[in-house]
């Protein structure tokens, strides 16, 4: 066993000798490096998987030295769950005193076995001012910028850099300058659950600023940080088929999951597998992370209920450090809260077991439809034809209906752009699928309604979802977006629905872009509560709208879109859905009341379950529960981006 002297991390920590060696079982000074220094952990077997775990123990951590576990403060477990705070004011930013030098930054890589990584900008091949321009790179990356995959392999990188702080941008390299902005300052490429246990450990006991990430795809600028730590969960890959799980409320197949899941993987397991498994739609998100966390609409959701609604077990690494199981026996308030009750809160999710179901077919259309002068569709038409289909959401959702459509103008005066991808019910035939539409289309061509569908079959999701659905545009620099749910009591009231549809109209005609969907995200029978978000459970339409602006847009301009986004046209919705509430994983970051929006009756418990767990306050992000005690300096009052230090109201 090699174990690390007293000097490495004693005099390692005051910075002032060379701390890059150890001693050996013989007795010999060596030098300290990947080679010759064993990461600590055990490995246990997970009965319920058969997968193996490296866990980061009390005995581990006694084998690093000769010395008391005391003495190597800044990876030891916490002695209680009594908060002890040192740190009362912001979190340690580079530059501070007890920011941790290079010597310490060495120590935490080899702890874990060289999974550290000091964060390079994406961008960072364009810029020939740097050491990493590569002609070649840039070329590629430019190519690529608006692909989620392009983000979700680098360590880094998120897909919105709005909330980065549009720093070193590959597009901008002639003109800007390559600096992190917003990005973290080290990444841990996570590949073991001790890695992310020794990174909590060393956060929390260094006050350091801790962000997890899994592949960048966030709206609300949630999974990057200036100064801090970053905890990559992209590399737990690990799929495992169960063919009968049990719990108190479940007998049946099942997946278990590592962290870093995306749904293109976890469809083509189940199409292997002959179930069908519910997960979003977007192609890159992950299955397990953020999305189950804010609680993960889906194409399945009017017939499964929400992705939340799927999960029998959680693992995840609290921020004491520890790993626990939560399940339906276990950690029972953790249980509720990790299924809806946002992420980066309570914890790092390395894994989760999700129910499955049988193979089932899948039907539905797509079309592209245009409107505007050059057309036959005027305005008066189209807006005739629209209310007929929102109409219908209510209807269409107790059928277990998907309806993802995106409106966008075509230009001042012009018109629009009307696409389905796609309008699909699961389990239902095409025959069936037809009949459903048919009243809808004939009112449609009594209006003069000029549109043409393309219908499709599959006996799979997989198939479905990677034929249909639309591969999303990220990247984008300058788009600002927020969202609303519409209870289905909006449509048991003509005057009430009639409001609620001219809301949704006056947005889009005076410039908001539209993504709607028909889906209802009721619980099943005999599912768990949990804290999704209830406003979810009476949902027939749920609605991102937004806007952006040009690049060479004046400030002043720029803050009059932003506050009309989230000041005047949110509002108009929430005025028609008093109590409602919005899907905080595709919501808008300046929500004025986003613990009621987000979390709605769940927020009071969700707030004593995190003052619980996380007394430290190891973990923070935009708009998570208990995030109303801190905030992010050198902001605009109309936009929180993560380019300033995090730090505590009141101090």
């Amino acid at each position: 066993m090699v174990r690390f002297t007293s000097a490495l991390l004693l005099a390692g920590a005051l910075g002032f000798v060379n701390a890059q060696t150890i001693i050996n079982e013989n007795g010999e000074v060596i030098p300290a490096t990947e080679g010759t220094v064993s990461p600590p952990g055990e490995a246990v077997i997970d009965e319920t998987s058969g997968l193996e775990y490296i866990l980061l123990t009390d005995a581990a951590l006694e084998n690093l030295t000769e010395l008391e576990l005391s003495n190597i403060t800044l990876f030891e477990f916490p002695k209680d769950d009594v908060a002890k705070r040192a740190f009362t004011s912001c979190k340690t930013f580079p530059g501070d005193f007890f920011w941790p030098s290079k010597v310490i930054w060495k120590v935490f890589n080899l702890l874990t076995g060289g999974a550290l990584i000091e964060t390079v900008p994406i961008g960072a091949v364009c810029y020939n001012s740097t050491k990493h321009y590569d002609e070649a790179k840039c070329q590629n990356l430019l190519d690529n910028w608006t692909k989620s995959e392009t983000h979700a392999n680098d360590p880094s990188s998120v897909m919105s850099p709005l909330y980065q702080g549009q720093t070193c941008l590959p597009q901008n390299s002639e003109t800007g300058t390559c600096e992190l902005g917003g990005y973290a300052s080290y990444v841990v490429k996570a590949t073991t659950i001790a890695q992310i246990q020794l990174a909590i450990n060393f956060a929390r006991n260094l006050n350091l600023r801790l962000v997890v990430r899994n592949t960048g795809h966030d709206f609300l600028g949630r999974s990057t940080g200036a100064g801090a730590l970053s905890i990559w969960t992209h590399h737990f890959k690990n799929i495992k088929f169960i063919e009968t799980y049990k719990s108190k409320s479940y007998s049946g197949p099942a997946f278990k999951l590592g962290a870093g899941v995306q749904v293109g993987e976890l469809y083509a397991a189940a199409k292997q597998y002959g179930v069908t498994a519910v997960g979003g739609e977007c192609k890159g998100v992950g299955v397990t992370g953020g999305y189950i966390a804010g609680g993960g609409h889906s194409p399945l959701s009017s017939k499964y209920g929400m992705g939340a609604d799927q999960v029998l077990s959680i693992d995840v690494v609290l921020p004491n450090g520890r790993f626990v199981i939560a399940d339906e026996d276990n950690n029972r308030d953790l249980f509720w809260a990790l299924r809806g009750g946002g992420g980066s809160t309570f914890g790092v999710v390395t894994g989760m077991t999700l129910k499955v179901y049988p193979k089932m077919s899948f039907s539905g259309l797509t079309w592209t439809i245009l409107t505007g002068p050059d057309t036959s569709n005027t305005d008066e038409i189209f807006w005739a034809a629209m209310e007929a289909y929102w109409s219908e959401f209510p209807s269409y959702a107790e059928q277990g209906t998907y309806g993802y459509s995106t409106l966008f103008s075509r230009g001042p005066g012009i018109g629009y752009t009307w696409t389905m991808h796609p309008w699909t019910v699961p389990g239902m035939s095409l025959t069936d699928f037809k009949a459903m539409v048919a009243p809808l289309f004939a009112e449609w061509a009594a209006l003069g309604f000029e549109f043409q569908a393309e219908y499709f079959e599959h006996d799979n999701f997989y198939d479905t979802w990677s034929t249909h659905f639309p591969t999303e545009t990220v990247g984008n620099t300058n788009l600002h977006t927020a969202s609303r749910l519409f209870p289905k009591k909006n449509w048991q009231d003509e005057n009430i629905l009639n409001s609620t549809l001219a809301a949704i109209r006056s947005v889009v005609e005076e410039g908001s872009a539209l993504i709607g969907y028909n889906v209802n995200g009721a619980a099943p029978a005999g599912t768990p509560d949990s804290a999704v978000n209830p406003a979810w459970r009476e949902a027939v339409m749920f609605g991102i709208v937004g806007g952006g602006w040009a690049p060479d847009t004046p400030p002043e301009d720029v803050e009059a879109t932003n506050r009309q986004i989230t000041y005047d046209w949110m509002e108009r919705l929430r005025q028609v859905t008093p109590g409602g509430g919005g899907y905080g994983n595709e919501g808008d970051v300046m929500e004025p009341d986003f613990a009621q929006a987000f979390y709605g009756s769940s927020y009071d418990r969700l707030l004593q379950i995190k003052k619980a767990t996380d007394p430290w306050d190891v973990f923070w992000a935009p708009t998570a529960v208990g995030s109303e005690g801190w905030y992010v300096t050198d902001q605009e009052e109309w936009l929180t981006t993560q380019t300033g230090r995090l730090c505590r109201k009141g101090f």
